[in-house]
């Protein structure tokens, strides 16, 4: 894993994607590595700004990895909508604002990769600007956790189960810095993740304000994948708080998972926790990210717990994986296929796919192999 890594994904995406004259990340990478949109994702600029950091730190002191990272890090306030700190959802090449969301997933990631780049370089205005995206965002998530039905009559409000898992990771980086605080909101966000989880359901997208099961379409959405990348956060954060409560709850969103979204071979992008007809189009395809997380999961919940099928599940993923996605003849991996395996199209980038989800699998299997913890 960890020659794939470095020899094959991470020097795909440096040589093909890294925009050194404006800055950031080309998003839209075809197969051979061209561009063919220039618009970026600001997620992107902090989640290549961790990725490339992290591989400085963690596995090879490569001068060019900090070139890249500087890069992201320096383009992140170009980005910025105002002096709130604000970041947008996508950002022209030079890094306008071109679609500006409510969500706070690019504010999330810049803090990951700022505080990994601090860790890179000793650099203490990159650990201010951690600092400063994770406030933003961790208000954002308290207000949303907090609100209120909007209208009147009110209708049953729901609260979503991505906040939660990606503030957990978000806090788990940041604590390799700082422990008192972020150790505190990862277990709040361990916690609130738990009320997503139904034991005969599984995982739940949605629920209602007070973790209600809601009989609705929206209500019984599962997405195998965030339920297993929820899973390993929340198991990884049981062994590093010694929380045998945590590791428990993870293994059985695990099992529930993998019996929900593991079908011939590899996991399905969505379903219905009672067998209804999802209502994504997209529902049984099979993507790379949800894949990479199920990998990580089934690898930390045998190191975990030394059960043999989740050791057989870990391998039997990464086999499918890697003779489906892999692409032998350019390198990285395809992001998407159909149901039976064949591919959907033949791209190695988009607004969704990245250096982030395959480098990070990459990176803690190896540690995890290596029988390492992955905090």
């Amino acid at each position: 894993m960890r020659n794939f890594l470095l020899n094959n994904v991470l020097p795909f995406w440096m040589k093909h994607a890294i925009d050194y004259d404006c800055g950031g990340l080309y998003n839209m990478i075809d197969r051979e590595g061209g561009v063919y949109g220039t618009d970026k994702n600001v997620w992107f600029a902090g989640r290549t700004l961790y990725t490339y950091s992290l591989a400085y730190t963690e596995l090879d002191k490569n001068e060019e990895y900090l070139k890249i990272a500087e890069n992201m890090y320096n383009f992140l306030p170009k980005c910025e909508l105002d002096e709130s700190g604000r970041l947008p959802f996508i950002a022209s090449r030079d890094g306008r604002a071109l679609v500006v969301d409510n969500a706070y997933y690019s504010e999330t990631f810049a803090a990951i990769g700022c505080a990994e780049y601090y860790i890179a370089t000793g650099k203490r205005d990159a650990w201010k600007n951690a600092e400063k995206y994770f406030d933003i965002a961790y208000r954002l998530y308290k207000e949303d956790l907090a609100r209120l039905p909007s209208v009147n009559p009110p209708v049953p409000e729901t609260k979503a189960l991505g906040p939660s898992m990606i503030m957990l990771s978000v806090a788990q980086v940041l604590r390799k810095v700082e422990h008192a605080r972020y150790d505190a909101i990862a277990k709040e966000c361990a916690d609130e993740i738990l009320v997503h989880f139904i034991e005969d359901k599984g995982l739940l997208e949605n629920v209602g304000l007070n973790g209600e099961f809601i009989n609705a379409p929206n209500g019984r959405e599962i997405n195998p994948g965030h339920s297993l990348e929820a899973a390993w956060f929340l198991m990884s954060e049981g062994v590093y708080q010694n929380n045998d409560n945590y590791k428990q709850k993870a293994k059985e969103i695990i099992d529930i998972s993998m019996k929900l979204g593991y079908r011939d071979g590899g996991i399905i992008a969505f379903c219905d926790c009672d067998g209804n007809p999802p209502t994504q189009l997209e529902w049984d395809m099979k993507i790379w990210w949800p894949q990479c997380e199920a990998i990580i999961a089934n690898l930390l919940c045998y190191n975990v717990f030394g059960e043999d099928k989740y050791l057989r599940d870990f391998k039997a993923l990464r086999d499918w994986c890697f003779e489906r996605y892999l692409d032998t003849e350019h390198g990285e991996w395809f992001g998407y296929m159909h149901y039976d395996g064949t591919r959907a199209n033949t791209l190695k980038g988009n607004f969704s796919k990245g250096p982030f989800h395959l480098p990070r699998m990459l990176y803690l299997v190896d540690k995890l192999e290596r029988g390492e913890n992955i905090w």
